[in-house]
């Protein structure tokens, strides 16, 4: 590969959006493992949280995905000997990898407790202002003057 041919391919990847209209690869070599990563990536996806207990498979699998991305980025930077074509090939997947890591990183972990207690700590709040203006106090505690 020409040396103008690798920039462009790096510069390609770098792109912020460079995942538009990519598609998530629908299998995926990660640290020597197979991963069904479309299959993954929408079964986690259409719950649009993260269950607690899918927590750590998902944070793993991201840590996975920067790894081998990082990695395929390398071998493009890197790697002498490598031809365009088989560049071509590892930025079409560090494209989808990415595309996968977007969508993995939009979901919100699911904190069903803290969500709650939020909401009532704002109610409180809501309700005793209501009040001190009902009842003619101002936030020094004396009655107003109504």
């Amino acid at each position: 590969m020409k040396e103008y041919q690798r920039k462009q391919l790096l510069e390609r990847v770098e792109r912020e959006a460079a995942t538009v209209g990519a598609d998530i690869p629908d299998e995926i070599d990660v640290q020597g493992e197979t991963l069904d990563l479309q299959t993954f990536v929408f079964e986690i996806k259409r719950r649009d949280t993260i269950p607690d207990g899918e927590r750590e498979r998902v944070d793993e699998a991201k840590k996975n995905l920067r790894r081998e991305r990082l990695q395929r980025y390398q071998r493009i930077e890197n790697e002498a000997d490598l031809s365009y074509e088989a560049g071509e090939h590892l930025a079409r997947s560090i494209i989808g990898i990415d595309r996968a890591l977007n969508a993995l990183e939009q979901l919100r972990p699911v904190d069903l407790e803290g969500e709650a207690q939020r909401k009532e700590t704002v109610d409180q709040k809501r309700w005793m202002n209501f009040l001190k203006q009902a009842l003619g106090h101002d936030d020094a505690g004396g009655r107003g003057s109504r």
